[in-house]
């Protein structure tokens, strides 16, 4: 299996990650599935093919870390924090470890948030896949998921899902 960087993250329809706190209580869809498609995205296989997980400071600090306990997590840190378990704290260059471990056998590796963490990974062209969900909200501020100053990345999409008004569009890398 040939590893691949996979970001992964819901999205408002004006594009925001979390509110302007970091909170995510937004995220669900609105209820209605006459539009739901016949093949639906599946979280849970998505994890199953996932050994590596990628998250900034604030995510590690709201637990999300918790339900990766059995995956190597890098953490985006500004401070220094020593490594524990399965968690390895990066001060730097977030993507370098990423390449390294790109180099070896495993399965996929999960850019899960946020948008600053993630950044890097855009702008190097280093993500093969993007799956996100549009949830039917708009928050109108927030954190955003893409920064400016991203080079001109060509996609095609792969699939797209609806559940419960949520739009999980998935695009992978043009070669």
């Amino acid at each position: 299996m040939s590893r691949k960087i996979i970001l992964n993250m819901a999205m408002s329809l004006d594009g925001y990650i979390s509110d302007n706190t970091g909170g995510f209580d937004w995220i669900y869809g609105d209820g209605n599935r006459s539009l739901d498609t016949k093949d639906q995205w599946s979280y849970e296989k998505f994890v199953k093919e996932v050994d590596t997980v990628v998250m900034g400071h604030t995510c590690f600090e709201q637990k999300f870390s918790e339900a990766f306990s059995d995956k190597k997590i890098y953490v985006a840190t500004e401070s220094h924090k020593e490594d524990h378990d399965n968690i390895h704290f990066i001060q730097d260059n977030i993507t370098k470890p990423i390449l390294e471990e790109m180099k070896q056998d495993g399965k996929n590796i999960f850019l899960f948030g946020g948008g600053i963490t993630i950044d890097p990974f855009i702008k190097a062209n280093l993500v093969d896949e993007y799956v996100v969900g549009i949830i039917p909200i708009i928050l109108g501020k927030g954190r955003t998921l893409f920064q400016k100053d991203n080079p001109r990345i060509r996609l095609y999409l792969d699939a797209c899902y609806i559940n419960s008004g949520i739009t999980t569009l998935h695009y992978k890398k043009k070669i």
